[in-house]
């Protein structure tokens, strides 16, 4: 059994060793592959259907995870296994799809159904593969050639640098393709409606409070008229705005704590409220809304809109979404 001071010396070889393959995939890309890389973005934007990504074993994996990924950013996509799809799969391949395969050696015989069926319909098949002569390369029309790398396993046989070299030429085709696509934030919502990163992409003006539920009070207000509002309304603060709805500042319980010693029900709005609030946009995302509160230690945030206000959110509004 290893002791921990060597099972800390593997993980940190291992993690060396996958860094050296990064490194070499970069360098590829700067030298050679960047015209096939551009090329494979320009064949999958291109089609109507979908992008079908096949490989086997370690490549299957990081096959499945490359098609989730391209579905999940704006490329529709599947992961068809090349076992399955000799035995009647194919027919969830169209004329209209792109087909990626995978395979390190470029000669898993699994892939050859999937192979011969692009050839016979004439599907544009890309391949990523670190065998430059092999039979996946010799039939694809695009060849993404990953650079030959040590593997972080000692015997040289487990796929550790190879994978990690496969997952991140995918991830680098899916950001090309989300950029080209320009898919937004909130088309990523869409995809993406549960758990918290789906409460974080949420929209502040979805979540927002409005009309009489806003606690605002005009300038010149009395502080005895201030105080009921931040008491009837129940967000712990009240906005102040000028004659033209402009938002001119906000009175939180903060403000009235350090106005204790003074007379303050003799007082207006406007010498105890605090000018320049935070606010933010509608169209803000709610994790945005959630940063500038832990940010300046409030538990409201006005919502304006040329410079007056229309909504607030409150801290237990994101809590109670699911953004912390």
């Amino acid at each position: 059994m290893l002791t921990k001071p060597n099972a800390m010396q593997s993980a940190l070889r291992t993690l060396s060793t996958e860094r050296d393959g990064l490194g070499a995939l970069a360098d590829a890309l700067q030298n050679g592959l960047g015209e096939p890389f551009a090329a494979a973005v320009s064949a999958m934007r291109g089609v109507s259907g979908r992008v079908i990504v096949s490989g086997v074993g370690k490549s299957g994996h990081i096959g499945s995870k490359m098609a989730a990924t391209f579905a999940s950013t704006g490329t529709p996509a599947s992961f068809v296994h090349p076992s399955e799809a000799n035995h009647g799969d194919l027919g969830m391949i169209t004329r209209q799809d792109a087909i990626i395969c995978l395979s390190w050696s470029g000669e898993a015989r699994e892939l050859g159904g999937i192979i011969s069926y692009s050839r016979r319909f004439s599907i544009p098949l890309i391949a990523i593969t670190a065998g430059a002569g092999s039979a996946l390369a010799r039939e694809a029309d695009i060849v993404l050639l990953l650079p030959k790398a040590e593997e972080a396993c000692p015997h040289g046989l487990a796929p550790t640098t190879s994978s990690i070299m496969q997952l991140a030429i995918g991830d680098a085709l899916a950001v090309a393709l989300l950029e080209e696509r320009g898919f937004t934030a909130a088309d990523f919502r869409d995809f993406h409606p549960g758990g918290q990163l789906g409460a974080s992409l949420t929209r502040v003006g979805d979540i927002m409070h409005t009309g009489d539920k806003l606690p605002l009070v005009p300038s010149g207000t009395s502080m005895r008229e201030a105080i009921m509002q931040i008491s009837q309304k129940g967000f712990g603060c009240v906005g102040i705005v000028h004659p033209d709805g402009r938002l001119a500042g906000i009175i939180t319980d903060g403000d009235l704590r350090r106005h204790i010693d003074t007379d303050l029900l003799a007082m207006r709005a406007d010498e105890v409220m605090t000018t320049n609030p935070k606010t933010i946009g509608a169209d803000a995302l709610a994790a945005t809304a959630l940063t500038i509160v832990n940010a300046a230690s409030i538990t409201a945030l006005m919502i304006v809109e040329d410079e007056k206000p229309v909504g607030i959110v409150h801290l237990h509004d994101l809590l109670r979404l699911g953004v912390a």
